[in-house]
C-alpha cells in the first residue's frame, strides 16, 4: 500500500468527489421534480396522457442507463442536441431518476387515506389546495424512505458519467490508477468517498423524515 501518491493525486480526487456531489444532488432535485410531475399527471391528467406516461416510465426502467447516456450524449446531435459532457451527465440523471421517483411518489399518493381527500373535497376546498396541504404532505411521508434509497442507489450510478469523460470521481480515480498501476489504492479511496456520501444521506434523510412526521403529528 503506497499512500503517498495520494498526496499527489489528493486535489484531483477531492474536485472529483465534488463533480460527483454536484451530479448527485441535481440529478436527485430534477429527477424528483420531473417524477412529482409524472406522478401528479398520472393521477389527474386525461387518460392518453397517462398511456404516453406509462410508455416512458417502461422504457426508461427497461434499459440500462449506460445505453441511455449513449444515446443522448451521441445520439443527440443528430437530432440537434449538442451537450457537454456535464450537462449531458446531469440531464441522463434526470431522465433515470424521473420514472423510478414518479413510481415512488404515485405509491406515496395511494396510500393517503382516500376519507380525508373527501373530507376536504366535502367542505368544499379547491383541488389544488387539497394537493397543496393533504396529498403532497402525507405522500411525502409514505414515500420519504423509498425516496432516500433511491437517492443513495443515483448516487453510485454517477460513476457511469466517467464513460462520457465528466470529471466526477470515478474518472479521477481510472486516471489516477492508469498513471500508476495501483488499482487497490484508487479502487479503495473510491469506495471510502461512496461509503461517506452514503452514509451522509442516510443519516440526514432519517433526521429529515423524524422530523417532517413530528411536525405532521403536531399539526393534526
Amino acid at each position: 500500500m503506497e499512500w503517498s501518491i495520494l498526496e499527489q493525486y489528493g486535489p484531483a480526487l477531492l474536485r472529483g468527489f465534488g463533480v460527483t456531489v454536484l451530479c448527485w444532488v441535481l440529478g436527485t432535485i430534477f429527477g424528483m421534480a420531473l417524477g412529482l410531475v409524472i406522478a401528479l399527471l398520472q393521477r389527474y391528467g386525461p387518460r392518453w396522457l397517462g398511456w404516453i406516461i406509462q410508455a416512458y416510465i417502461e422504457v426508461i426502467r427497461g434499459t440500462p442507463f449506460l445505453v441511455q447516456l449513449f444515446v443522448l450524449y451521441y445520439g443527440g446531435p443528430l437530432v440537434g442536441l449538442r451537450l457537454d459532457a456535464l450537462p449531458a451527465g446531469l440531464l441522463g440523471l434526470t431522465i433515470y431518476g424521473s420514472p423510478y421517483f414518479a413510481e415512488i411518489f404515485r405509491s406515496g399518493f395511494r396510500a393517503v387515506p382516500h376519507g380525508q381527500i373527501e373530507a376536504a373535497r366535502a367542505i368544499g376546498m379547491a383541488e389544488p389546495t387539497i394537493v397543496r396541504r393533504i396529498l403532497l404532505p402525507l405522500g411525502l411521508v409514505s414515500s420519504l424512505p423509498a425516496l432516500v434509497n433511491f437517492s443513495i442507489i443515483l448516487t453510485k450510478e454517477t460513476v457511469i458519467l466517467s464513460i462520457i469523460t465528466v470529471p466526477e470521481l470515478m474518472y479521477q480515480v481510472s486516471r489516477m490508477s492508469t498513471e500508476t498501476f495501483r488499482y487497490l489504492e484508487a479502487n479503495l479511496v473510491l469506495a471510502l468517498f461512496f461509503w461517506a456520501l452514503v452514509e451522509t444521506i442516510s443519516r440526514v434523510g432519517r433526521r429529515f423524515e423524524a422530523r417532517i412526521t413530528k411536525h405532521l403529528i403536531e399539526r393534526t
